[in-house]
């Protein structure tokens, strides 16, 4: 492991510090932040014991597990990942199938999404975004021979997301079919699929998402409600109205630390999916556009990560950066773009900073990645072994 850490003198210091401090700091601001939009429904219920830290304790052992879990990942070569890629994709795919298991999967709000070990929650979909993001990756590797014909290269690949996404519907989690869907032919479309068949699968995927949204009211509800909350302000549009006053009373520079209304039983799931509501109304304009930067910085990185990669010739890393680059940028405009009213209400948490466990480790799992990637680049561009 030595040979990691210190290359001919040099320090495990040669990474990214950028990146890996823009990921300390969002998840940092997001303890903190968790902490604060909880503790009035931490303190007033059963399932807490009342405990107004209850939230606070839990991210804060999920965070401890995260750093655990990055700093290993971080010292396993990129190439061991590129052959574990399928068999992790396998094993993602099982665990979706296991969630749906009456006894095993645990139902929340009429969801089932969550797997029960007892002491803690597994949410597989969480895991199954970095399994695909590196499934995707060497698959594009593989298949680049191939890869604009559609019979050999795009179909395969589109009967296996298409399994993934029945699945993710049959929990149902629409955000994280968005997600992992958008993120993965996204990659296939970088790593050089044909132009014409890229746009008939945008095409497919847009009028897939239709005949989804028209063929529940459900979803029909949540999609033209959030077009105008206020018309059904104590029904579709609860959250989000509630949602876009935190942000109008945060104004500039918020109403200070702890000192927001809103999470006062007011905004439902003000610590996960609504978490940035309360970042405005507390912090302000200018603690959201630091969010945003943030995770601005980490999205310009991993491009520029994939891009070195590439030019060393070290195809699946570049497009493994990259990917998760796409996933989490996207993952992170979608629930950005839900709390300003700009999209429909969905179930993503945003990344590194919402409470959650599965999450929150899975992220700092595809960081740790990342950074090694970063890393492998500075060592062979001084000519030493990665």
């Amino acid at each position: 492991m030595a040979s990691y850490v210190f290359a001919q003198g040099t320090p495990m210091a040669e990474y990214d510090r950028s990146l890996a401090w823009a990921g300390l700091l969002l998840a940092a601001g997001g303890l903190v932040m968790v902490y604060s939009a909880s503790i009035e429904i931490a303190a007033t219920s059963r399932y807490t014991g009342d405990n107004s830290a209850y939230f606070l304790v839990r991210q804060a052992i999920f965070l401890a597990a995260a750093l655990f879990a990055a700093t290993v990942v971080f010292m396993v070569p990129v190439r061991l990942w590129q052959k574990a890629a399928p068999w992790l994709f396998v094993a993602g795919v099982l665990l979706l199938v296991l969630v749906l298991v009456p006894g095993i999967g645990r139902e929340v709000n009429g969801a089932r999404r969550w797997l029960d070990l007892r002491a803690f929650n597994i949410q597989p979909s969480e895991l199954m975004k970095l399994g695909a993001v590196l499934y995707a990756a060497d698959y594009t590797v593989r298949k680049h021979a191939v890869l604009k014909s559609f019979k050999k290269g795009l179909l395969p690949m589109l009967g296996v997301m298409l399994l993934v996404s029945w699945l993710l519907l049959r929990e149902p989690d629409f955000g994280a079919f968005v997600v992992i869907a958008i993120t993965t032919f996204g990659m296939i479309f970088l790593g050089g699929m044909n132009g014409r068949h890229f746009a008939l699968l945008v095409v497919m995927l847009a009028v897939g998402f239709a005949g989804l949204v028209l063929s529940s009211p459900y979803r029909m509800h949540r999609i033209f409600g959030f077009m105008d909350p206020w018309n059904d302000a104590f029904g579709t549009g609860y959250q989000l109205s509630h949602a876009l006053i935190a942000f109008g009373r945060g104004e500039w520079f918020g109403v200070g630390l702890g000192a927001s209304v809103e999470k006062l039983h007011y905004l439902p799931e003000a610590h996960t999916d609504f978490l940035l509501a309360v970042i405005a109304e507390e912090l302000g304009f200018v603690g959201v556009a630091v969010v945003i930067g943030l995770f601005g910085w980490i999205v310009f990185r991993a491009f520029v990560i994939g891009r070195q990669a590439a030019l060393r010739e070290r195809h699946f890393a570049a497009l493994a950066a990259q990917g998760i680059g796409v996933w989490i940028g996207f993952q992170a405009v979608i629930n950005m773009g839900v709390n300003m009213g700009l999209l429909p209400t969905k179930g993503l948490t945003l990344p590194l900073m919402s409470f959650g466990g599965t999450g929150v480790v899975v992220n700092f799992v595809a960081l740790a990645i990342l950074l090694r990637i970063d890393w492998e680049n500075r060592q062979l561009a001084r000519g030493l072994p990665a």
